[in-house]
């Protein structure tokens, strides 16, 4: 059904004023200096080493948005602001929405990467602000936490020996099927830079004796194998179609015969339209990857055929596929 706006929902959506709040806030780690016992604007402008008007006005508008509470003169942190926002927190999520921050400047080319059709990102965040992307990781680690374990259900690797999860990230996907499945091994294959925390998080879930970390460039470099399995999580949607599609031949060529590949990624519906988030997210894509876009489930089928799987299965709706060889 197609979505229904009124003038004042439009103009809603042009208001950007809440979000860069929200990010210049989490910059600045207000909540931080408001963590605790109730603090005074002039309290967290010390804190923070920033004039006290505009860090008044800044907290004003905090309590307007629902992540600060105003009683009089004092201030105190919403119970998700003090869970998700204040550093130190096991929930922290700040280094997510730091990265939206990140991203502001690239947002702002919009209308030029619309007119030219290029965008200006030109370097991997891994190499342009390694410590940036640390944190960003470790955010997603904890977020992938939640639903890796029902992927490793929702995929039978029973009887399988190696699993390759290919850019693997902070491998918190190998480590649930390896938790889910006592005989599997896996290898994360990911780029240099990232492996460093990988190999960090492997070692605090006790399973450095079942996962390797191969390093390289999985565009470039072999892959190893052969492999019972292969995992490719959130890959796709960062490279333009040619490089996809050589690289899922090069997953077929490293599986075993009557090995699978998991493609577990944002896929659009042939009109492209929906899901909504994964047609705005197309957008994002444009203006903050070098060559990333969304897919349709079909381009991606054509990609696995093309290649040699026998078999295509669309394991959850727009999110996961499977290929047989």
């Amino acid at each position: 059904m197609a979505r229904s706006l009124s003038l004042a929902e439009i103009f809603q959506l042009g208001y950007y004023w809440e979000c860069k709040v929200l990010l210049t806030a989490v910059k600045l780690d207000l909540f931080g200096a408001v963590a605790g016992p109730a603090k005074t604007p002039a309290d967290v402008s010390r804190r923070l080493r920033a004039d006290p008007r505009a860090v008044e006005l800044l907290m004003n508008a905090l309590v307007a948005i629902g992540l600060l509470r105003k009683n009089g003169e004092h201030f105190v942190n919403a119970p998700e602001a003090e869970q998700c926002l204040v550093k130190g927190s096991p929930m922290y999520a700040g280094h997510l929405l730091l990265l939206q921050d990140a991203e502001w400047e690239n947002w702002g080319k919009l209308e030029t990467t619309i007119q030219t059709g290029k965008s200006p990102v030109k370097e991997h965040l891994f190499r342009s602000d390694p410590r940036l992307a640390e944190n960003v990781l470790l955010v997603l680690h904890r977020v992938a936490l939640q639903h890796a374990p029902t992927l490793a259900r929702q995929i039978d690797l029973t009887g399988s020996h190696i699993l390759l999860d290919l850019g693997g990230g902070a491998g918190t996907h190998a480590m649930a099927f390896c938790q889910a499945y006592p005989s599997l091994r896996a290898t994360i294959f990911d780029l240099p830079e990232t492996l460093q925390t990988t190999a960090r998080l492997v070692k605090e879930a006790e399973l450095e004796d079942r996962i390797t970390l191969l390093s390289g460039d999985f565009n470039r470099d072999p892959l190893g194998g052969p492999y019972d399995a292969v995992l490719m999580s959130d890959i796709l949607h960062y490279q333009d179609p040619g490089a996809n599609a050589a690289l899922v031949r090069k997953v077929y060529n490293v599986l075993a015969p009557g090995g699978c590949v998991i493609i577990k990624d944002r896929f659009l519906d042939d009109d492209r339209t929906t899901p909504a988030w994964t047609a705005v997210f197309a957008v994002h894509l444009m203006v903050n990857t070098e060559k990333g876009r969304c897919y349709t489930l079909n381009e991606v089928s054509e990609w696995l055929t093309a290649a040699g799987f026998r078999q295509v299965d669309e394991i959850e709706r727009s999110s996961i596929i499977k290929g047989m060889k």
